[in-house]
């Protein structure tokens, strides 16, 4: 398990540098990058472990904490040599992204939970924390951006479970979904990927339609 147990680790240093680097757009103190951090960094595998039942990972083991203090601590004094904070933050989370997609699902199937169920909680791991970072701090939330955000830590959580039911070799059941889930984020970064958006199947309600208008 030590593979998993480094991916665990580095997940939650990578999106504990996110939550730092958002705290530093708005220059805040020590404390706020701290709290960022450990927002950012704990946040998916928090509700991860509630909704499984299972002990909540970082208070079972403190290292967890001690990593996001540390990564805040580093950005808090590395931050102002970075001069594109904002583009670093968004890969630096689609690193976190792929990580922790891949983990939350290895911890679902690892619960007990079904095929499906495991899919969902990495789908939840990798992308709470930043949710609740981007609310939190102010900053435009990945949730509601065009591009594909969601949905790559979905294709990497079902990546995943597949291999791992196949009885995929151990290293490769890893290495390969978090490619795919960090291919489809990156590709959405840099090339602007996005789904298909919502439209009105038959165009614009009339103005009758909708409750307190009238003409």
């Amino acid at each position: 398990m030590g593979l998993l147990q480094f991916l665990d680790y580095a997940g939650v240093a990578v999106f504990a540098a996110t939550g730092a680097l958002a705290a530093s757009r708005k220059q805040l103190d020590i404390i706020g990058f701290i709290f960022l951090a450990s927002l950012t960094g704990i946040g998916g595998g928090t509700l991860r472990d509630i909704i499984l039942g299972a002990p909540v990972f970082w208070v079972q083991n403190s290292l967890y904490l001690a990593v996001c203090i540390v990564t805040a601590t580093a950005i808090y004094f590395a931050a102002p040599l970075v001069e594109y904070r904002y583009r670093l933050l968004l890969w630096l989370d689609a690193i976190g992204l792929a990580a922790y997609c891949v983990m939350g699902a290895a911890k679902g199937l690892a619960a007990g939970a079904p095929p499906l169920a495991a899919i969902v909680t990495g789908m939840m791991t990798a992308t709470f924390g930043g949710i609740l970072r981007d609310v939190v701090s102010g900053e435009p939330s990945v949730l509601l951006r065009r591009e594909i955000y969601v949905t790559a830590a979905l294709a990497g959580a079902s990546v995943y479970v597949a291999m791992a039911l196949l009885g995929a070799p151990f290293a490769v059941s890893i290495v390969a979904p978090v490619i795919c889930a960090f291919a489809i984020r990156g590709g959405a970064l840099r090339y602007g990927w996005t789904m298909p958006g919502y439209r009105h199947r038959f165009g614009r309600p009339s103005e009758d339609a909708v409750p307190g208008r009238h003409k």
